[in-house]
């Protein structure tokens, strides 16, 4: 199985223009299965719930899902990605988890981070996980990664993968998910992107970085601190925590 992180620099608001530069980046690149972003076609920082609401999409039929459902019908590859969910109940940080046959799973992110408490409305789980691209894949998002709990939720739940949508700003992270393989005996795919946002008020950088690590331990892949990249890894699904215990 081939596991590859999208890491790219999104425009607030630009929709139409980051699905298109994130369709560039993976072209002539081939994965089973891509993690992108945490709100990798929006941006994150919203000025207040109304800018969110201005971007929000539902993630049955949004043009987010839309995108990802037509790249993976092209490539013949399945995603895993962050999307500003606009839903019945409320505005989410979500994540989608695609294949050519459309949403197979849906992910609203439980534990929100600082100023992303003011705009969305904080998810209840379950943390799900689900048969994508020949693996069981677990979904959590970005700050979820400073508990070990829904890594753990996951892993007990059968994920052989761990996909984990990013904008990370804090220091700790990267190393952090070296823990998460290991402890949980897990692969784990983080796709963070690059740049900055401010609105009035607040002004975020985000670290790059993106990484897939092994169960045991291993950073089978690394991205730059500080421009958009991609990145594949061939591995083995079935190497879980009863094959490195």
């Amino acid at each position: 199985m081939r596991v590859g992180w999208v890491q790219n620099a999104p425009v607030r608001g630009d929709r139409e223009g980051n699905l298109a530069r994130v369709a560039a980046l993976i072209a002539g690149h081939r994965a089973d299965l891509w993690v992108l972003p945490e709100l990798f076609a929006t941006g994150y920082l919203m000025a207040d719930r109304e800018a969110l609401a201005q971007l929000a999409e539902p993630v049955s039929d949004g043009p987010t899902t839309a995108f990802l459902q037509g790249l993976a019908v092209q490539h013949g590859c399945a995603f895993v990605a962050g999307v500003a969910e606009s839903a019945p109940e409320g505005l989410f940080n979500a994540a989608v988890a695609v294949d050519a046959s459309g949403p197979r799973a849906v992910y609203r992110k439980v534990h929100l981070f600082d100023t992303e408490r003011r705009v969305f409305d904080p998810g209840t789980g379950p943390f799900p996980v689900v048969a994508l691209a020949g693996a069981r894949v677990g979904i959590m998002i970005c700050f979820d990664w400073r508990f070990p709990e829904p890594a753990r939720v996951l892993a007990l739940a059968g994920a052989q993968v761990i996909a984990h949508p990013s904008n990370l700003v804090l220091p700790h992270c990267q190393a952090a998910m070296v823990t998460r393989a290991l402890e949980n005996g897990v692969f784990t795919v983080t796709a963070n992107r690059v740049g900055a946002e401010s609105v009035t008020g607040m002004s975020v950088a985000f670290t790059g970085a993106s990484r897939i690590v092994a169960p045991d331990g291993r950073v089978l892949s690394d991205g730059p601190a500080d421009r958009p990249a991609v990145a594949v890894v061939e591995i083995d699904p079935a190497l879980d925590r009863k094959s490195v215990v």
